[in-house]
């Protein structure tokens, strides 16, 4: 099978190489002509050095994958390769898109007969290592049209078609809010056990402990105590954390929907405070406290 791949970020390049270690024949496209080239002395894939050039060399029924930051520069390849396929090409957006934008896109392809899969992408740098969690909303036909591309990137239980489009970032948009809360809790744990320094506790031996048969083992633990095993205390690394905009979109979901998500909710607010976006309210709290009881207010250093 040949796919035409646009975008060759951390996500993209690494699909890319797992593609072409299971002899999927790669068209690749990125804005930094340099980054492609490499990648083909590396893979031996094609290098396309125009949107234009990276269509003509599919072969119908054509295959585009775009691996490319959601929003606006995601809609604007979308509406170029659009112009240049043909009725029963299929486009695959695997950003992480929001879930209603996919099934905008999908209906305005489909009225050029063109299918639309939105892939939601988990797995991050491991993912060529370990495969990724695939999950794919679109039509039946085109999801089957695509397996052999979506069982070479997916682990060995292979990838999961969710439903209709729009279905597939739905359920990643789900998954990064449940991580959410998953890192925030362990952050949480380790930072209360931190603070109790008469027990002069190990945290990197206690990671590794629950790494093992413990109830809240999981990757995100591994992940952790990998990292705690060679630095505990963390003093090079600045407190802020930045929310990509699913953890957003996931909170907005509950609201619409009416159901209460408050372990999810609290970690996008923590996410916010870290960015600094809390500090004009404590100051706020830091007056009031003052007026009304006479505490002190901490000087600025």
């Amino acid at each position: 099978m040949k796919v035409g791949l646009i975008g060759l970020g951390k996500m993209g390049g690494n699909m890319a190489r797992r593609l072409r270690r299971h002899n999927i024949e790669v068209v690749a496209y990125n804005r930094n002509r340099d980054v492609t080239n490499q990648l083909a002395e590396e893979t031996q894939l094609i290098a396309a050095d125009s949107v234009q050039t990276l269509v003509k060399e599919l072969t119908a029924p054509r295959v585009v994958w775009l691996m490319l930051p959601a929003g606006e520069v995601t809609q604007q390849y979308l509406e170029q390769i659009a112009d240049m396929l043909d009725k029963d090409d299929i486009v695959v957006d695997g950003a992480n898109s929001y879930y209603k934008d996919s099934m905008r896109r999908a209906e305005q392809l489909a009225a050029h007969g063109i299918h639309f899969i939105d892939a939601g992408v988990s797995g991050g740098v491991w993912g060529l290592q370990n495969g990724y969690a695939l999950m794919l909303g679109g039509g039946q036909h085109a999801v089957q049209q695509i397996e052999p591309l979506t069982k070479a990137l997916a682990p060995e239980n292979g990838p999961l078609h969710c439903g209709p489009a729009g279905s597939g970032h739905f359920v990643k948009m789900i998954h990064n809010g449940i991580e959410y809360g998953m890192m925030q809790a362990y952050a949480e744990g380790f930072a209360l056990m931190r603070e109790r320094k008469d027990f002069d506790l190990d945290l990197a031996a206690i990671a590794e402990s629950w790494r093992h048969g413990s109830v809240v083992r999981s990757w995100l633990l591994d992940l952790t105590a990998d990292y705690l095993a060679n630095d505990q205390q963390l003093e090079d690394v600045e407190p802020y954390v930045a929310d990509s905009g699913e953890g957003r979109w996931t909170v907005l979901e509950s609201v619409e929907l009416g159901v209460p998500t408050p372990v999810m909710s609290l970690a996008l607010m923590m996410r916010f405070a870290s960015q600094g976006k809390s500090d004009y309210g404590d100051k706020m709290l830091a007056i009031m406290r003052k007026a009304f009881g006479g505490h002190a207010v901490q000087p600025k250093e």
